[in-house]
């Protein structure tokens, strides 16, 4: 997971017109997204606007120019989570509907009903529309990007220090981690090696957690004196500049905003 921190960071810094589209504008077409989505009623007729909107993910996805692999590789990584909810809504009757009726009947009582099925389609379509969504904002921008652009749009200055740090920290942690496991490897220790006696890899592996820890016990108490040297204090700030959007990002955002109330308002009225 920290190498893939890595990776989604790495992969955030391209520079196609997606990439340099203000943060601002990114975080809002992606609630306005969401919020669509999750706020359009359970019904079959959600299926059209999620497909408007993927449509509309796949056509910024293309031009970020970022390979599909990427993107079905996180989606991989979060689809056992949905998975797990979507999958089991078809086992219970659901406050939705009225009437159910079964399709596959199980043992101990249990069944399979065709209303449920229909639940947990509509929940599929919206679930993944909102994680494409997501995927989309973290694949094209980078944390810090992020951070500033809510601070823009009004995060409290509490919260957008803490996270500068966290973000900072989190990085320099993830570094210390893979010199760790480099040092590790070098010295041809395989924690998977079934070759190794049991107790001898747990042992390794404490050491390794225990050396994790030590170290970043001990850079957590350099960068808070660093801090404190630099005039840190509880009325400290992070600095955000202020930016004004382009005109081209103005028009992209109402146009983004027009298609998702057109598409969502037409749909529920046809």
């Amino acid at each position: 997971m920290i190498e893939e921190l890595f990776a989604i960071e790495q992969v955030a810094q391209g520079t196609s017109m997606v990439h340099r589209c203000d943060a601002r504008v990114k975080i809002l077409i992606v609630f306005a997204f969401i919020i669509a989505t999750v706020a359009f009623p359970y019904t079959t007729g959600v299926y059209l606007p999620c497909a408007v909107f993927l449509a509309f993910f796949a056509g910024l996805w293309a031009l970020s120019r970022i390979s599909p692999k990427e993107y079905f590789k996180r989606l991989l990584l979060v689809l056992p989570f949905g998975f797990f909810l979507i999958v089991f809504q078809i086992f219970f009757t659901n406050p939705h509907y009225a009437e159910f009726h079964p399709l596959v009947p199980l043992p101990l009582g249990i069944a399979i009903y065709a209303e449920s099925v229909e639940f947990a389609s509509i929940l599929a379509a919206k679930f993944l529309v909102c994680i494409s969504f997501i995927i989309l904002l973290s694949s094209t921008t980078t944390m810090q990007g992020m951070l500033e652009g809510a601070g823009r749009l009004g995060l409290p200055s509490e919260f957008t220090l803490i996270l500068g740090m966290m973000i900072r920290y989190l990085f320099l942690f993830g570094r210390m981690y893979v010199r760790v496991n480099a040092a590790l490897q070098t010295r041809c220790f395989d924690a998977l090696d079934r070759t190794l006696p049991h107790r001898y890899r747990l042992k390794m592996l404490a050491y390794e957690v225990g050396t994790i820890f030590i170290r970043s016990f001990e850079q957590g108490e350099r960068t808070y004196t660093s801090m404190l040297c630099r005039g840190y204090g509880k009325d400290s700030r992070l600095l955000i500049t202020k930016k004004p959007l382009k005109v081209v990002e103005w028009a992209f955002l109402a146009g983004t905003f027009a298609l998702i109330i057109a598409t969502s308002t037409l749909t529920w009225l046809v």
